[in-house]
């Protein structure tokens, strides 16, 4: 079987979107743009990937380290120019090359697979990925001959009245047969205004050797949306989500509300779980089956259990096992471990803590570097006190202890098995299993005090 090799041009800076971070590291739902392209060809046989890096390089490569290798252009001279970049990698090799642009995160596996199949069927030397657009201003045009190969591309500029009205455009997106591109990109000039090297005159080239050019045409012009701009980046945003959102639901998912949902391309939600209007699902975040989530609730890069439910409430970077009940108006900070049947409740904020199956904090809570057992209750108004300005210690509750309303357990401190903290205790030192602890002062009326006071005055 014939090689396969990748080339992604990612060396732009992206003048256009106005920002310091470079083009193609731009999110699209919670993923850098390139990303999407790379993800996009590893799930199709490519024997080598090559990205063409230039404009903040050494981020870029961060972002797919191991998953390609990479050259430097160092002057952007061109998409020619870029693409030659690779000489030293793939000269040579007998195959198909894929060349495709790292701005491009819309155009799906599905199509890079139909685009290569049908190069190899036509036994061509290039094909081009077209689409059809009902506006097609400022695209290169595809003109075919009545056999339906492609004759040419002309460029909007170039075009005449007849060829303007032609609606199948030039993606940037092509395959070629790796020792032709390569040794045509050697005749390739510059001789044009803005002094650059394109690729489309790579096709030309190639048209003049009597070579076969083919063209496949995307299904939905909307795949191949080059990102070059803030407006195109919104846009972007808007096809994916909807994709992810349709994907989610065909396996299985009520989302309510979709254009008000908004879920990152790497997240894994269960079957039958619901997730409402406001709902922000980012990173690695994984949801079981049968959960509930949102309204306006935001969970990113954790993992949320069967059979809980989290309402409008913030989870960052944390575990929530199974049948939890999160919130409304709770944070859950990173490094929390809720387990099991743990009801977590409103304005209750948890932070690199672990929670022990079936206890509770149901309402106006801190929860801070503690080590919560199972079956614990935490009245209204309990914090751990875990800093003291200058480091952070540890709070450790035992199984089935019960901490009345407005305990403060200033740490390090322990509460044995069993124990109970009487309501406005403030504890500073360890309170033994099946101990009752009481630690606030004595009260005091001052009786006739209000009269005392005002003939004071």
């Amino acid at each position: 079987m014939s090689k396969r090799f990748a080339v992604i041009l990612a060396a732009g800076q992206g003048t256009r979107m106005k920002s310091k971070l470079y083009k193609v590291l731009h999110p699209v739902c919670g993923k850098p743009m390139v990303e999407h392209v790379i993800d996009n060809i590893s799930k199709l046989r490519f024997d080598q990937t090559v990205t063409v890096v230039g404009h903040g390089a050494e981020l870029v490569k961060s972002h797919m380290e191991g998953r390609s290798d990479f050259v430097l252009q160092e002057e952007q001279l061109g998409t020619a120019h870029a693409v030659k970049q690779a000489k030293e990698l793939l000269n040579g090799q007998k195959g198909t090359t894929l060349v495709i642009c790292g701005d491009t995160p819309l155009i799906k596996a599905e199509t890079m697979e139909a685009l290569l199949a049908l190069h190899n069927e036509q036994g061509a030397k290039a094909t081009i990925l077209t689409a059809y657009t009902n506006d097609p201003d400022g695209y290169g045009r595809i003109i075919r001959n009545q056999e339906g190969m492609v004759e040419k591309i002309v460029e909007h500029k170039d075009a005449n009245e007849a060829e303007r009205s032609v609606k199948e455009i030039n993606t940037g997106t092509y395959c070629f047969d790796n020792v032709a591109l390569f040794d045509a990109l050697e005749q390739v000039s510059n001789d044009n205004a803005q002094g650059e090297f394109y690729l489309p005159d790579v096709i030309e080239i190639l048209k003049q050797r009597n070579d076969i050019v083919s063209a496949y045409q995307a299904p939905r012009f909307e795949e191949t949306l080059g990102i070059n701009d803030r407006i195109a980046l919104a846009e972007a945003e808007r096809i994916m989500t909807k994709r992810i959102n349709e994907e989610h639901m065909r396996n299985g998912v009520t989302i309510k509300d979709p254009n008000n949902t908004y879920i990152g391309a790497d997240v894994v939600i269960g079957s039958d779980t619901t997730i409402l209007p406001g709902t922000m699902l980012q990173g690695k975040t994984i949801i079981g089956e049968n959960c509930l989530i949102g309204p306006n609730s935001e969970i990113s890069d954790s993992t949320v259990g069967d059979y809980t439910n989290v309402r409008q409430s913030v989870v960052h970077d944390s575990s929530i096992g199974l049948k939890v009940e999160i919130g409304p108006f709770a944070h859950i900070r990173p490094e929390a471990v809720i387990h099991d049947e743990v009801k977590i409740g409103n304005f209750v904020e948890v932070k690199k803590s672990v929670v022990g199956k079936g206890s509770k904090a149901s309402h106006l809570s801190y929860i801070g570097d503690a080590e919560i057992g199972a079956n614990v209750n935490l009245g209204c108004g309990s914090i751990t006190v875990n800093y003291d300005g200058k480091n952070k210690y540890k709070t450790v509750i035992e199984d089935h202890a019960f901490v009345g309303c407005n305990a403060n357990l200033v740490a390090p401190v322990t509460i044995g098995k069993n124990a109970f903290i009487a309501a406005g205790s403030t504890i500073t030192k360890d309170v033994p299993g099946e101990s009752l602890s009481i630690a606030r002062a004595k009260q005091v009326n001052k009786e006739n005090y209000v009269k005392k006071l005002s003939l004071n005055n």
